[in-house]
């Protein structure tokens, strides 16, 4: 009993729903949000650690510098030649920018 054309066949349906173009768009969409928030977070998080200002100052610079980052994910996450270039160009940095600040947070 082969079972090699129910499988193939099984594959070519899932190969074939994820090669419609709105599933492109929701992810970009959902790496512009989601990520594009995490990205603005940990950003604001390190500056606000990192600068050697006030700590007042420094947390206002860090959530200025957020906003602004928060939008060039946006157009970033449209940007890009694929859903995937997108999501790394977003989520590398956040997770750099929140090991910096953990580090920053962690020494005296």
């Amino acid at each position: 009993m082969d079972s090699t054309p129910i499988a193939s066949s099984w594959l070519a349906r899932i190969e074939h729903f994820l090669a419609r173009p709105w599933l492109g768009v929701l992810s970009r969409s959902i790496a512009a949000i989601v990520g594009g928030y995490a990205l603005a977070a940990t950003s604001a998080m390190f500056f606000a650690l990192a600068l050697p200002l006030p700590r007042s100052q420094a947390v206002l610079t860090g959530m200025l510098v957020a906003i602004v980052l928060c939008a060039c994910a946006a157009l970033w996450a449209f940007a890009t030649r694929s859903a995937l270039r997108a999501w790394l160009g977003i989520v590398l940095p956040a997770a750099l920018f929140w090991m910096a600040a953990e580090w920053l947070g962690v020494m005296p």
